[in-house]
């Protein structure tokens, strides 16, 4: 499998270097260097080990726009034409039974060619399978970046650059419509666009911003609140942009993409608040490839959605492509811009068995393979491939080996001999890699039973400071995003004078619901200086690692 995988990191890296020799020296894009660390992840260990060949649409041609570097292809893989350049958009499979895409796009002969994109046009279109071809069927308005969400009512929403549309159903009619958002007296990171939202559990959303901050709504439609200070993103060099949110029967997941450097990375979270990045690139250039190995080199990868299956699990991915830099796009010319479906390898079903948490100690380690529709577990399945571990051990190929297996139904009970190291506290997940009997990538992930997956999410706004005959009266707004009940917390309020941090008071949250919120009322005697500006923490649980913090400055008195 090492062997494979090194053919094709040769491959997508020799496309890349050719790309960036090309037109770097243009300013268009920038080298980025690939932790050495990275060449030792085995087959399956990052994202893009996940993208499968394009199925056969049709005949290869010619005859289309586009560079030589995009010819010949499928013309019917998702959905382009000479009148229209398409871009972004994602697929919803109907009550009709129909596969629904809300793509947008302008006309070709516009005289700015791809600097068109502000005016773009929200299409629906449709096909009888998730890869295309899509034909459109109707205009829905004005908008760019859409991507639709499912609301817990049944309501269709579809989000589009400064606004949304609403529908009782997917084929309309729609109804123009503004989010409200609440930043909660934190810096909104890089503006508010390019929005992705995935529902939680219980019907509310998550939402995260171009710049990577984390927003809830209790409905997916009422307000939006910002809850980090900080990206969700890598603390690494980066031009981020087009983040794409989706929760599977696991986990959130969530890809951004550098688009300077053009490689994008995959990360995870338990919650949609703390993230845990993977190594590996999670696409690149070089990911539109044909069953029997070539390449269709388009130049830029962007608005990355996801198809997801009735369990969450990604199964397709939907890119918008074009075939030459931006600017290069120019009106009635033979560039332009389309959207492509890529298939996924989907993650297996696993469980793990074993209840005490896994530490170093651990002798052996029981794992159930979920059957389903065309996949048996005891016969497809390469045993000796397969490893299961902590995720980023199991990505450099050290994850715990397989002792022996036992069938249980349909299913099959995999025992894997513990490796002698515990799980991270803050690892939330489990995972395997393998391969199938037929050679082909096999994966999954696996929850962790001592881990506890819905917990509160106290967030605090600043404080609100008045003056009275002996000090000061603060007030503290605090408000739970999380899907269960607080219990109390303590709080902390801390400002910093003269490089020395002071607590101006301590209190107590009261428990809170949902969505609740309380205001916690403090009394300090600490002076504030007129005129002065002062830098001040919040802290909500202030011995938990970590806390829940947040940063400001104030004029106390003005």
């Amino acid at each position: 499998m090492i062997i494979i995988d090194m053919k094709l990191a040769t491959l997508f890296f020799s496309l890349l270097t050719l790309f960036a020799a090309t037109y770097s020296a243009k300013g268009q894009t920038e080298a980025r260097t690939r932790p050495t660390e990275w060449n030792n992840l085995v087959y399956g260990g990052r994202f893009m080990d996940l993208f499968q060949p394009m199925p056969k649409m049709g005949e290869l041609t010619r005859d289309t726009w586009g560079a030589d570097n995009v010819l010949p292809r499928y013309i019917n893989n998702g959905i382009e034409n000479r009148q229209w350049s398409y871009w972004g958009g994602n697929i919803k499979l109907g009550e009709d039974g129909k596969y629904h895409f809300y793509v947008c796009g302008w006309l070709e002969s516009s005289p700015k060619g791809h600097n068109t994109w502000p005016n773009s046009i929200v299409f629906h279109a449709v096909s009888d399978n998730s890869f295309g071809p899509f034909v459109v069927k109707d205009t829905i308005g004005k908008g760019h970046n859409p991507e639709i969400f499912r609301l817990k009512d049944g309501r269709y929403v579809l989000y589009v650059i400064d606004g949304y549309y609403i529908s009782n159903g997917c084929n309309g009619p729609w109804t123009y419509g503004k989010f409200e958002f609440l930043n909660r007296d934190r810096k909104i990171i890089e503006g508010l666009s390019n929005l992705t939202f995935a529902q939680r559990e219980d019907g509310s959303y998550l939402m995260i911003c171009r710049g990577g901050g984390q927003w809830f709504s209790k409905t997916g439609l009422t307000a939006y609140n910002q809850v980090t200070e900080k990206r969700a993103y890598p603390n690494i060099k980066g031009r981020f942009e087009d983040p794409v949110l989706w929760r599977d029967n696991i986990q959130y997941n969530l890809i951004v993409n550098d688009w300077l450097g053009r490689t994008a990375f995959y990360l995870r979270s338990k919650d949609g608040v703390k993230w845990k990045v993977e190594s590996g690139e999670a696409y690149m250039p070089g990911v539109a490839r044909h069953e029997d190995g070539s390449v269709e080199g388009w130049f830029k990868f962007e608005r990355l959605k996801i198809f997801q299956d009735a369990l969450g699990r990604a199964q397709q991915a939907n890119f918008a492509v074009i075939d030459v830099e931006k600017k290069f796009d120019l009106g009635s010319d033979i560039h332009s811009s389309k959207n492509i479906s890529i298939p996924l390898t989907v993650g297996r079903l696993i469980t793990l068995l074993d209840k005490d948490q896994i530490s170093a100690d651990t002798k052996t380690i029981k794992l159930k393979i979920v059957a389903e529709k065309g996949f048996n577990p005891q016969t497809d399945i390469d045993m000796n491939s397969l490893q299961f571990g902590v995720p980023e051990d199991v990505n450099y190929g050290k994850g715990c080996k397989v002792l022996k297996s036992e069938k249980a139904g349909k299913d099959l009970v995999v025992t894997f001999s513990g490796n002698g190291k515990a799980f991270p506290e803050d690892e939330f997940a489990g995972k395997m890699i393998g391969k199938t009997t037929a050679g082909k990538l096999l994966f999954g992930y696996a929850r962790l039973p001592w881990v506890n997956y819905m917990e509160p999410i106290l967030s605090a706004r600043m404080p609100v400071i008045t003056p009275n005959d002996n000090g000061f009266d603060l007030k503290v707004e605090v408000q739970n995003f999380g899907q269960v009940t607080s219990q109390r917390a303590k709080i902390q309020i801390w400002y910093t004078k003269d490089g020395n941090e002071l607590q101006v008071g301590t209190g107590e949250v009261s428990k809170l619901k949902p969505f609740e919120k309380t205001t916690v009322k403090l009394v300090c005697s600490s002076l504030f200086d007129k005129g002065v500006e002062y830098n001040f923490t919040v802290l909500i649980n202030p011995d938990t690692n970590p806390s829940s913090t947040l940063l400001g400055k104030m004029i106390v008195v003005k």
